[in-house]
């Protein structure tokens, strides 16, 4: 398993960035540049516990189909979402919101396997780990800025 932890301090209430992180058309728009389009939506539009969600995208010039379902919600506080079937062996993604004297502190755990133990474990650790880190930092910049936006809106 590899896994990999990243912190992002946002300028926006926690609440705010939370509802950004379960945005599913955000989330489209941050990953834009890797044609990610859903091709199953979240029931009623919106993730909530329990939601389901099929990703299609492209990396390393491979089409992908990633399934995975949100669950743990704890309103501003914390989700997580998980592959239910898709390309990895695992995948679980932790997503923490704290109070942060310039708004929120956003952490994102990212645990996952690539398929085939012993290969999957030497393709995570030579470059699969760092592709996924700037994978999410990418998704993470665009969810910042939504974020403070919002939260600017929000600000008396």
């Amino acid at each position: 398993m590899a896994q990999f932890v990243l912190e992002r301090v946002i300028a926006a209430p926690p609440a705010t960035v939370f509802h950004a992180s379960l945005d599913p058309a955000l989330h489209v728009r941050s990953m834009a540049r890797y044609g990610e389009t859903m091709i199953e939506a979240p029931a009623g539009g919106a993730f909530a516990e329990g939601s389901t969600v099929t990703w299609r995208a492209s990396h390393f010039g491979i089409p992908f189909r990633l399934r995975s379902v949100v669950f743990d919600i704890d309103p501003p506080r914390r989700f997580c979402d998980r592959q239910i079937s898709g390309p990895f062996g695992s995948f679980l993604h932790e997503h923490v919101f704290t109070e942060h004297p310039q708004g929120t502190l956003m952490r994102d755990t990212i645990t996952f396997a690539s398929p085939f133990w012993f290969i999957g474990r030497v393709v995570d650790r030579l470059f699969m780990r760092e592709y996924m880190r700037r994978l999410i930092e990418e998704r993470n910049a665009v969810l910042a800025v939504e974020a403070e936006r919002r939260g600017r809106t929000l600000s008396p």
